[in-house]
């Protein structure tokens, strides 16, 4: 091997290894990671950005797996609200602002319930999630979350498009 062609095949181990791949988790499309204050949460999530997927949710499920939600996308962002009738699971329900940041959270929202938990104002996205998990994991207000529904991503996890 010639010193420019091996100098070429380091070149690029290096710079596959110093940027996000869009293989890494955090920059997958079926994934949410919140920089939360016990570290980087990723979360599986289906994404519901169609009127009927919305409406449904996560409606008539018994169970969720710990590491996964349900990503309601808005365009544009707006006032969300959201009830739990016909929900059997307990939510956390995270509203999400344009920029990524948690906005607010309804925490453990009530199951079969018509009560609305809603957004503080307009938001971008809201992730459900298993109830209890965004205390347990330190996701508060603030917290960043890092998908490509948002406009702004901490450094180092800028994805490519």
């Amino acid at each position: 091997m010639t010193g420019r062609v091996l100098g070429a095949a380091i070149l690029a181990v290096v710079l596959a290894m110093s940027a996000p791949a869009s293989g890494d988790p955090v920059c997958d499309p079926a994934t949410v990671t919140l920089m939360a204050a016990s570290g980087a949460q990723t979360f599986r999530v289906e994404i519901a950005d169609e009127p009927a997927e919305q409406a449904r949710g996560l409606m008539f499920r018994p169970s969720m797996p710990a590491d996964a939600g349900m990503l309601f996308i808005f365009d544009p962002p707006r006032p969300a609200s959201f009830w739990m009738e016909n929900t059997m699971l307990p939510l956390d329900m995270v509203f999400i602002d344009d920029t990524g940041r948690v906005e607010s959270i309804a925490v453990r929202a009530d199951t079969y319930s018509r009560r609305v938990s809603a957004s503080q104002g307009p938001v971008r996205a809201v992730l459900e999630i298993n109830a209890g998990l965004s205390q347990e994991l330190g996701i508060a207000p603030g917290t960043q979350a890092v998908h490509a529904a948002f406009r702004a991503a901490p450094d180092g996890f800028n994805c490519p498009d």
